[in-house]
């Protein structure tokens, strides 16, 4: 079966999309793997597939490039949006998308011939509960907590937008080694669900750079959970402020953050990086 896909980006954050409504993908497992790969497929962080809803405007269905499901991506959803608007034609700046994690509202912000260019999508409340993160640690919260991970200490934050995400305040974002420290936390007993982490740097006030390996995909150039997440951690650990915008500099771009204890915000782009045909 020829089936038509679009591979669109939120800050580098790239995902191959298909329409679920006219394509039947009896096994999206392997063909996240096979398309993810960005030597003998497409190359993308994963597969979305877009497909209709009975309670929202269309449903989100993630495969990391492991073939792992994911329950919510944030620089995903915002193109989920797009594709709604743009080609299936529905026409609302406001539109519900149905995730395992929930249903989620976005805003779109329209360009010059009426296409979407980027969405506002309010995430829900960050939830700190450590069982429901999960992460295997006492206390109502983890804020700030030492830990040891093979050998090392690390000081860490615990949030979960939907999935599971510990965040790291460093001194220098840009030496840290991802790819020897971000499995050692993915994969880690404490962290029953695995977890996506987050290494952030303060900048200055409002001003946060973030890099992220993402559980099932290793080092992606942005994560729209994750960004609300080192958001949270930040408020939560005295370096931004609820209730103002914080902008969060990626690998892939920029996006803006606002977070209260009733919601988080989250604002970027959403990018159509080109439209093809593959055999499935």
């Amino acid at each position: 079966m020829k089936c038509a896909f679009t591979k669109m980006q939120g800050c580098g954050n790239d995902y191959v999309y298909i329409d679920a409504r006219q394509y039947e993908i009896e096994d999206p497992v392997s063909l996240s793997v096979r398309i993810s790969d960005r030597h003998f497929g497409i190359g993308s962080d994963g597969l979305i597939l877009v497909a209709p809803s009975e309670v929202a405007d269309a449903k989100m269905v993630m495969f990391n490039l492991d073939g792992s499901e994911g329950k919510m991506c944030g620089n995903g959803i915002r193109c989920v949006g797009k594709f709604v608007h743009d080609k299936w034609h529905v026409k609302k700046d406001t539109l519900t998308i149905e995730t395992k994690s929930g249903i989620k509202k976005l805003k779109l912000q329209l360009g010059e011939q009426g296409e979407a260019v980027s969405a506002t999508v309010d995430m829900g409340r960050a939830i700190l509960s450590p069982e429901l993160i999960p992460v295997d640690l006492p206390g109502d919260r983890v804020v700030d907590r030492e830990v040891e991970i093979d050998g090392n200490t690390f000081r860490i934050t615990c949030v979960s937008m939907g999935n599971p995400h510990v965040v790291l305040f460093v001194k220098d974002v840009e030496k840290m080694d991802l790819a020897s420290v971000g499995p050692k936390f993915e994969h880690h007993p404490m962290f029953p669900e695995s977890v996506n982490t987050e290494f952030v740097e303060v900048l200055g006030p409002g001003l946060l750079r973030m890099r992220v390996w993402e559980r099932g995909s290793g080092e992606t150039w942005a994560c729209g959970t994750g960004t609300c997440a080192s958001v949270v951690a930040a408020c939560l650990n005295g370096y931004v402020n609820k209730g103002e915008d914080v902008r969060v500099i990626l690998n892939g771009g920029e996006l803006v953050i606002n977070y209260t204890d009733e919601r988080v915000l989250m604002t970027g782009p959403a990018v159509v990086s080109f439209d093809g045909v593959i055999e499935v």
